[in-house]
């Protein structure tokens, strides 16, 4: 008989190392936005996943960074904090290279995340994601540099992009949980309600359309999540969306510039980026989405409580 594990594991590291990437891979299913920009995730997100031996609970959790402003200070304790509810944890790195191109380096950044984790009496397991960024003679000689700073229980090397390596990672992490039933339902795939994952995923869409001015003033708030006409309608063909549910949502940012920014010229940004959200819930979803988009400002939301709380982020 096959002994059943469970239990919590920790995505930890710096910003943009690829943790969402590898909780969507891992899950199956689009849980945790993705962009280019550094801290995009600002919460801890959970994603279940279920086989035969066992059942991991993966926490995504905000990038670790130097901290400055409330947002930034919510967002490094949020990811320290996690630690605290979890049997083991994850460090998620990217290969690094000297000036030289040749030499592996253990970056200011990641050394900071290593010294945050000397006091974890954990398993801490490293996962060295992209490792196709580097050429593999290097990859040994990187781990060894980590290693010197900080000994690990166990080295995975993974590309979360491709897949390559995230099953044998799953297969490692369930071997080291404790002995216990499904935490959650086998149907579960997250802890995330649908009206939080239909807020990120409007803000996904505009970190992905705005400049570099707007993407981390700006927050989503939904003010309305209409499921009355979700049902599908009697006589209606099977396949394809069914039914519908209206979403109604405010797009905070802090100055009148990145307003006019998000809704650009004749209201063109804005009206892309609705409607890149409103593909992405209908995917969610799996029912047609109408989507009413506006756009507030409030002033200097990420540098006060009343701010966060304005943006549920506290």
């Amino acid at each position: 008989m096959t002994v059943q594990r469970s239990g919590f594991a920790a995505l930890l590291g710096r910003p943009n190392v690829g943790k969402s990437t590898l909780l969507n891979r891992l899950v199956g299913e689009k849980i945790a936005i993705v962009s280019p920009k550094p801290q995009t995730t600002r919460t801890r997100i959970t994603g279940v996943v279920t086989r035969p031996e066992g059942q991991v609970a993966f926490v995504d959790t905000p990038g670790i960074h130097e901290a400055k402003g409330a947002l930034n200070r919510t967002m490094v304790e949020a990811a320290l904090a996690a630690l605290k509810d979890v049997d083991l944890v994850l460090l998620l790195v990217e290969p690094a290279l000297g000036p030289d191109g040749k030499t592996p380096e253990v970056t200011p950044g990641v050394r900071a995340v290593l010294e945050r984790l000397a006091p974890v009496r954990k398993p801490v397991l490293l996962v060295v994601n992209k490792v196709d960024t580097i050429p593999k003679p290097l990859l040994l000689p990187f781990v060894a540099a980590l290693a010197r700073v900080r000994p690990f229980d166990e080295v995975l090397l993974v590309s979360a992009l491709t897949g390559d390596g995230v099953e044998e990672l799953l297969r490692t992490t369930l071997a080291r949980l404790p002995e216990g039933p499904p935490l959650f339902d086998p149907e579960t795939f997250t802890d995330q309600q649908e009206v939080g994952l239909a807020a990120e995923l409007i803000r996904e869409q505009v970190l992905r359309h705005t400049r570099q001015e707007v993407p981390h003033s700006a927050a989503v708030g939904i003010d309305a999540f209409d499921e009355s006409e979700r049902a599908p309608r009697p006589g209606s063909k099977p396949g394809g969306l069914q039914g519908l549910v209206r979403v109604h949502a405010t797009l905070y940012v802090e100055r009148e510039s990145q307003k006019a920014i998000v809704i650009g010229k004749r209201g063109a940004m804005l009206k892309a980026i609705g409607t890149d959200a409103r593909k992405a819930l209908e995917r969610l979803l799996g029912t047609h989405v109408y989507l009413d988009l506006r756009v507030k400002v409030e002033p200097h939301w990420t540098e006060s409580e009343r701010g966060l709380r304005r943006v549920g982020l506290t």
